[in-house]
């Protein structure tokens, strides 16, 4: 080889050498972009804008009313996580967000964030990311006002019961009593306000979920329903948001807490639950990590 051919030999192997370099520098730095821009902190400060996913159909919770406008405990909270982070109300974008929809709707990033009945499970932690939680209740039952034989949940295990697709409800009774019973008496629909004409038409024997859900539809409908008042597990309604934007999970903790400081916490649960806001005396712990 000639010295002329051996040292263009080398200038191109320290020119390609340099070029993977500069492209490993770009994604990296492209990595970096993307993350800061991923969490919903940055977007709420750089374009006023959030769109939040709530329930539209669940009263005290969250409802969208007749005249297009929100109104709940979820809805409220929402408000006050946004300001917090910068965004009006004429910056926030309200999306239903049924049982189902919570994770798909917050990993394809269709919502910046879930504020709806959102029970905090690790097996929803796997998927998504949580801040709060922001109350604490548990799994009832709601029947005809006028039918005495459901006094608990075991009371179940002969009824019909109706609950939403994709709910964590559900599948506790399935799997307390089994794949039969599944079969022969669990009715799932896209979300609890459509078990209600079911239970009211003697379709079904009860309705079970989170006593906040429930007792905002039987504060509906005074006279037609009624609480058990046995709860049988325990729910951490969560804020959910994209996986490990760790960033957006500790800025809204701290709008929570704040929220738990300030009294807008027990104003909200005055507001949307009336007499039922008794059985929320204080506001739950955080849970950071």
């Amino acid at each position: 080889m000639t010295p002329w051919l051996r040292k263009r030999k080398v200038t191109r192997m320290r020119l390609a050498a340099t070029l993977v370099t500069l492209a490993a520098l770009a994604t990296s730095l492209t990595a970096c972009g993307q993350s800061k821009a991923d969490s919903i902190v940055d977007k709420a400060k750089n374009e006023k804008k959030l769109t939040i996913g709530i329930k539209i159909d669940q009263p005290g919770l969250g409802l969208r009313k007749p005249d297009g406008t929100y109104a709940g405990f979820d809805v409220d909270v929402a408000r006050y996580i946004a300001k917090e982070l910068g965004v009006p109300e004429s910056g926030i974008t309200f999306k239903e967000a049924q049982s189902a929809n919570r994770e798909p709707f917050i990993q394809q990033g269709q919502v910046d964030m879930v504020i709806a009945t959102y029970s905090i499970t690790d097996e929803r932690k796997e998927k998504v990311s949580f801040a709060g939680p922001y109350l604490v209740t548990g799994q009832d039952i709601l029947i005809r006002a006028d039918d005495d034989s459901i006094t608990d949940v075991q009371s179940l295990k002969d009824k019909k019961v109706c609950g939403a697709q994709g709910s964590i409800s559900p599948k506790r009774l399935a799997d307390m009593f089994g794949p039969e019973w599944e079969a022969k008496n669990l009715t799932q629909q896209q979300g609890y306000g459509a078990c209600l004409p079911l239970l009211e038409n003697k379709q079904v024997d009860a309705i079970s979920t989170d006593a906040t859900i429930l007792a905002g539809f039987a504060a509906q409908f005074p006279g037609k329903f009624k609480l058990v008042g046995k709860p049988f597990s325990t729910e951490k309604y969560g804020i959910g948001l994209k996986k490990d934007d760790k960033a957006g999970r500790d800025a809204i903790n701290n709008a929570l807490e704040k929220m738990f400081q300030d009294g807008s916490w027990r104003k909200f649960i005055d507001d949307n639950f009336g007499e039922f806001g008794k059985y929320f005396p204080t506001p739950p712990q955080l849970e950071r990590y």
